[in-house]
């Protein structure tokens, strides 16, 4: 293997990684040094030594889902006995709990469904932002404005400027994958790289903030993963919409593809990718670690790996644990790691806003109580 040494002095410098650098450290075994330099570069765009959470909840308002995702268990076909829609009653139920829980704000999807335009989605979004003016309504992801886009004959910009003006406040990253279409068409019917890309677009243009993710080990090769971050930030660099990047390892138990893929990525190809996520998106400011996926001592590692944030507590999640995830933390736990690792952890909105409740430090039983509290699979 080359000598990494002069890429990461390039990075340290202040200078701006290529897609052969990035080729390169994630051909290395050298995850200390990688490690270490990722570890210096947050603590430049971090320096108050802060590492942030959010209380949030994941509400999956339909499984019904009209694409085939090989890596996926929680969508149903339509038709299908076991498909729901849940009522906005009792969406509002779990809202209600949420703000009981010291939450912000709600991460909203589902599948793609069939039956559901434009106007729907104004209708929801609205009659929940009459009902919690101030509750933060993080939702959908590009595969589902894909689907909007095809029922309602739209482009991406309307739709995202009509969402908008009904009440939504951010979009996540669902739907990434690996944005190389020759990964994806193996792996899914859902929108292509390009479209991907152009939701993005559309949201960064009408005034919407977004992360991006991704998630490898789908049988995609470190060339796959480098294009993925290449074209993620050179959106960033057009937009400057993204808040946060956040990267993930396939949960494969219960999934059609997971019966297919031999080998998986470790907890090394993790820190390592994470690591050069940090070094590569010089334009992203914030950094996740999937404590969800990863497990909450490797999440925890992560933080001295590049990763300024832990995500969420998340009181209900769908999506990953389906597929066999099934790490939990409760804000207390989350906090306790977060000190473990040498930070203050401070709690945050959607927008990386802080959150200052009272008492923070003295967490009532609620949040002490050992909830179903995963992170997402589409992430925060």
């Amino acid at each position: 293997m080359s000598n990494i040494q002069p890429i990461l002095d390039k990075v340290l410098d202040g200078g701006r990684l290529t897609a052969e650098d990035a080729t390169a450290l994630l051909q290395s075994y050298d995850i200390a040094r990688i490690g270490a330099a990722a570890d210096e570069i947050r603590a430049r765009k971090h320096p108050d030594n802060v590492v942030t959470y959010i209380i949030d909840r994941n509400i999956n308002y339909t499984n019904v889902c009209n694409v085939v995702c090989t890596f996926c268990a929680f969508y149903r076909r339509p038709g299908k006995p076991d498909t729901y829609v849940h009522t906005f009653e009792e969406i509002c139920k779990r809202i209600d709990e949420t703000i009981a829980l010291g939450g912000t704000g709600v991460l909203m999807q589902g599948g793609l469904h069939p039956d559901f335009n434009i106007e729907w989605y104004e209708d929801f979004l609205s009659r929940l932002h009459a009902l919690y003016p101030n509750f933060q309504l993080h939702c959908f992801s590009p595969p589902e404005i894909h689907n909007i886009s095809l029922i309602s004959k739209l482009d991406y910009e309307t739709i995202m400027r009509r969402l908008k003006d009904a009440g939504l406040n951010s979009m996540p990253g669902g739907g990434g994958e690996i944005l190389d279409d020759e990964v994806r068409k193996r792996v899914s019917t859902k929108c292509s790289t390009q479209e991907w890309l152009d939701v993005m677009r559309a949201a960064h243009k009408v005034g919407l903030k977004t992360t991006a993710t991704m998630m490898f080990g789908i049988g995609d090769k470190i060339e796959h993963r480098v294009r993925h971050l290449q074209r993620v930030r050179d959106v960033q660099d057009e937009t400057g919409g993204f808040t946060a990047f956040i990267p993930w390892t396939f949960q494969r138990e219960n999934t059609a593809l997971g019966r297919r893929i031999t080998e998986e990525p470790t907890g090394i190809d993790y820190l390592k990718m994470l690591s050069v996520s940090r070094l590569f998106f010089d334009n992203i400011p914030h950094i996740q670690a999937s404590w969800l996926t990863q497990g909450l001592r490797l999440g925890q590692t992560a933080l001295r790996f590049g990763a300024d944030d832990m995500g969420s507590i998340m009181i209900e999640e769908n999506v990953v644990s389906a597929a066999g995830a099934h790490n939990e933390a409760n804000e207390k736990e989350l906090r306790y790691q977060i000190s473990e690792a040498g930070f203050i952890p401070q709690q945050r909105d959607i927008l990386y806003k802080y959150i200052n409740r009272d008492e923070i430090e003295k967490l009532d039983e609620r949040q002490s109580m050992p909830l179903k509290q995963l992170s997402v699979a589409f992430a925060d």
